[in-house]
């Protein structure tokens, strides 16, 4: 019986090329007399099927949740027979129904699969119902394919309906994860540290594992961007703007891969990645990105390779010295006041010798090496630099100092003329 419908309905509409967007007009008005009666039997029949066949939705612990489904059965077949005897019927109060069944599905974390499901499984059965009953009072074939098509139409209302309600339902949903999430980021951020309590309230409400130590990574906004950061960025990130650039919080930088595991994520971005710190001190991981990015900028850092990505923490001795550039100007100008007596050719010379020297632990022919010069040559200027200096420029004491000092020397100070 079925598959002979379906066959004459598919035959039907494939000789006409055409299916009625509104199928209940094609069938007499009259028709709905002989439906209404059978409708409790029909619900009853209805809701059995969906609590058989679809698991997720058989509670019978629950007899008001039961009752409700029925209560929205009913109301959608009581629907259903008053559009064949007036075609004009409004539609929007069934549509609201069933609108409100897909927002509470996914309000309560179910998959719309399971109602599209149940609705398939109630329609099936609502089909075969009313095929037998046609059947048997001898009803025109006609009118049970027409019936047939009308039950078809009228499942993809109810199932558009409810899609419409479960959609708008994940993307409220949506705004307000992201609002929260939103509002961690700038809890996490803030200067001074927000409470830790506040912040953990605030991660369970955003659904953000808040880890034991963190990654601030800050991007350079790119033209035409509108300032919004990276599209399609993994959940575990937090994202939001910070000074103007996009800025991203990575939970546990310290896993193998760290922030490199972002390359294809981030592919034509430039960014820093502050050094990893406890989750309550991201603020200090922020700063350290900030001034990393703004040293890339001004073009004073030497970047080595040319990963999307720069990490502040290879770079300590620049950003240190670039953090107190003012006072590592004056310190170096008072410490190596004989370099500049000298002359920018001659002083410069012995600074590039003394910071490959130091660089190589007072090993000559190490320093020669990387100086492109004979060991003789680093030895005799080395005698040179124990001449002008009124201090010890080999005591461990003082070593750090000499070589965060002089290529700030070398700097501003020389010509840059390589030895």
């Amino acid at each position: 019986m079925e598959v002979t419908l379906l066959t004459e309905l598919h035959e039907r509409s494939a000789a006409t090329d055409d299916l009625s967007g509104e199928p209940w007009r094609d069938v007499p008005r009259e028709e709905a007399q002989w439906i209404r009666p059978h409708l409790p039997a029909l619900v009853d029949s209805m809701v059995d099927g969906v609590l058989r066949h679809v698991p997720e939705y058989a509670r019978p612990d629950d007899p008001v949740y039961i009752e409700v489904m029925r209560g929205a059965v009913a109301q959608g077949m009581g629907h259903f027979v008053q559009m064949i005897a007036d075609p004009d019927l409004p539609w929007q109060e069934v549509h609201q129904v069933f609108f409100d069944i897909g927002y509470g599905e996914a309000m309560e974390g179910r998959s719309l699969e399971h109602l599209q499901n149940a609705l398939r499984v109630a329609s099936r059965t609502a089909w075969r119902y009313l095929s037998r009953e046609a059947e048997r009072l001898a009803k025109p074939r006609e009118l049970a394919i027409a019936l047939t098509e009308v039950n078809f139409a009228y499942l993809d209302l109810l199932a558009s309906a409810a899609a419409q309600g479960y959609a708008r339902a994940r993307e409220k949903a949506a705004g307000e994860r992201e609002q929260r999430r939103s509002r961690l980021l700038s809890l996490l951020l803030s200067d001074p540290p927000a409470p830790k309590e506040i912040v953990v309230e605030q991660a369970n409400l955003a659904g953000w594992a808040l880890p034991e130590r963190l990654a601030v990574i800050v991007l350079s906004p790119r033209p035409g961007s509108g300032g919004e950061g990276p599209a399609g960025l993994p959940p575990f990130l937090l994202s939001g703007l910070d000074r103007g650039r996009p800025c991203l919080v990575m939970p546990d930088p310290d896993r193998p891969g760290g922030p490199d595991r972002l390359t294809a994520t981030l592919r034509g971005w430039t960014g820093a990645v502050g050094p990893p710190v406890p989750a309550d001190q991201a603020g200090i991981s922020l700063h350290w990105a900030h001034r990393t990015l703004d040293s890339m900028a001004a073009g004073r850092l030497a970047r080595n390779g040319s990963g999307t990505l720069v990490h502040a923490d290879r770079y300590v001795p620049d950003l240190l010295l670039q953090e107190g550039w003012t006072l590592a100007e004056a310190a170096a100008r008072r410490r190596l006041a004989p370099l500049t007596e000298l002359g920018p050719h001659r002083g410069a010379r012995l600074a590039m010798t003394l910071l490959e020297c130091l660089k190589h632990g007072f090993n000559a022919t190490d320093a020669a090496e990387a100086l492109c010069v004979h060991p003789q040559t680093v030895r005799y200027r080395l005698a040179q630099l124990h001449e002008i200096f009124d201090y010890d420029i080999e005591d461990p004491a003082i070593r750090l100092e000499l070589m965060l000092l002089l290529p700030v020397w070398l700097r501003d100070d020389a010509d840059g003329e390589r030895p």
